[in-house]
């Protein structure tokens, strides 16, 4: 078969599968990433990056933290520009770069002893660019390789590859940090152990950019270019002619974020304020990231059989019905329990939603800013949605403690589940939609 460059020629299995792993390095990294980073931040960067009060050192420390999350729309602005208007691998390269120098950085970063006050600020700005180069990956990779499946009836379990980078990167992430703690007293880790990681995380992006540069753009944007001229500013025009769209979508993935958050950023501290130990909270976090998978592969085949707006619905109506039955099961103190409740509250609604979101965010934009379409409506959500969530919750439990919160929180989370499901509704299936137009 002639090569896709030529701008005619419709992909093999084995050009659409190098896409498709080309895709979910990126993705890999910043679920790691977004483990490790918070685990970090919440137990050693407060003691050697603030001079401060312990508990305002921790919560600067965490502030940084969630500077990653907030700058992501940036990243999706910036790197969504570059994706419509020059490729999607291109974008995907530079994205790569961003993130492998600025992990390596902030690794490398002295500490307060060393470089006094200066060292917060580096740690600010390394985190930022984090954050940006973060914003780029989502939505360009899901547009990269759906459009490079465009033509295959297995379109959603292709886009998925997006999303399994999830539990391999949760999965990567909580067995590094039981590995690495278990190698070194806990005052080595504090003092060098945990810049392990981050040199770990620049090793992988230095590996993924040249799986990247040795992969072709998506046969779509080739046509696209070939017999189009590309826009000025797509992450503009986006907002300008299909706002509706990208904050429907927005709302849809903001449940799917949240449901993410509570359970690994908010979701640990609970089940430590229960009386879990540290060790069985990560014990039941893998096992769910295990399951998120295994869900993930189900829902994306049946997204391909069924429908798109099937899946996703199923899942916000699990979340929905299952908010305040979550908490109450993690409530008991039991383990096998809190894993029922891990396995069906995250594993199931996030795994099999996110079977069905690459696609669904890909095929809802047309391929003149497709990717910044699907990076806008995707990060913003990251914000208000899964950024938000766990700081409500964390107010909520101080308010009212651990016997009482729950049901609050449940009912908090549960106006997400509701407001997800009307944009599903609210907006058109798009199995079989002609991602050429």
């Amino acid at each position: 078969m002639a090569s896709i460059a030529d701008g005619a020629a419709t992909p093999t299995k084995d050009q659409v599968l190098k896409v498709a792993v080309a895709s979910i390095i990126g993705s890999v990294i910043e679920q790691y990433d977004f483990l490790v980073t918070g685990i970090i931040a919440a137990t050693v960067w407060g003691d050697i990056f603030f001079k401060m009060h312990a508990l305002a050192a921790v919560a600067a420390a965490i502030g940084v933290y969630g500077l990653g999350i907030v700058i992501r729309p940036v990243g999706a602005f910036i790197f969504g520009n570059i994706a419509d208007r020059y490729g999607r691998k291109d974008a995907m390269v530079w994205a790569l770069l961003l993130m492998g120098i600025s992990t390596l950085l902030i690794g490398l970063t002295p500490t307060y002893d060393h470089i006094g006050a200066i060292a917060p600020i580096l740690l600010i700005i390394f985190r930022l660019a984090q954050g940006i180069s973060f914003g780029a990956e989502f939505g360009t990779a899901s547009t990269w390789v759906v459009e490079q499946a465009a033509k295959s009836k297995y379109r959603a379990f292709w886009g998925a590859w997006v999303g399994f980078a999830i539990p391999l990167g949760l999965l990567l992430g909580f067995g590094s940090v039981i590995l690495v703690k278990s190698l070194m007293t806990a005052e080595q880790f504090t003092a060098w152990g945990w810049r392990i990681f981050f040199f770990v995380g620049f090793l992988v992006a230095i590996v993924g950019i040249v799986i990247r540069t040795r992969t072709t753009d998506s046969f779509v944007f080739e046509r696209f270019k070939s017999g189009e001229e590309t826009l000025k500013s797509p992450a503009l025009a986006v907002w300008k002619e299909m706002q509706g769209t990208t904050l429907r979508t927005s709302v849809v993935n903001a449940m799917f974020g949240g449901a993410f958050f509570l359970s690994f950023v908010f979701g640990t501290s609970y089940m430590k304020a229960v009386g879990f130990t540290a060790t069985e909270a990560e014990t039941v976090g893998l096992i769910a990231a295990a399951s998120m998978f295994v869900f993930m592969v189900i829902g994306s085949f049946l997204a391909d059989f069924i429908s798109r707006r099937a899946i996703l619905l199923v899942s916000a109506v699990v979340f929905l019905v299952w908010a305040i039955p979550y908490f109450y099961l993690i409530n008991t103190g039991n383990f096998w329990t809190a894993v029922f409740a891990e396995v069906i509250g995250f594993g199931f609604v996030f795994g099999f939603g996110y079977g069905a979101i690459p696609t669904f965010y890909a095929e809802n934009f047309p391929t003149r800013y497709r990717a910044s379409g699907a990076s806008a409506g995707y990060q913003i959500s990251q914000v208000y949605g899964g950024g938000l969530i766990p700081i409500i919750a964390g107010l909520i439990l101080h308010a009212y403690g651990i016997h009482r919160a729950y049901i609050y929180i449940g009912l908090f989370v549960m106006v997400y589940a509701l407001a997800a499901i009307f944009a599903i509704l609210a907006t058109p299936e798009t199995k079989g939609a002609d991602l050429e137009k």
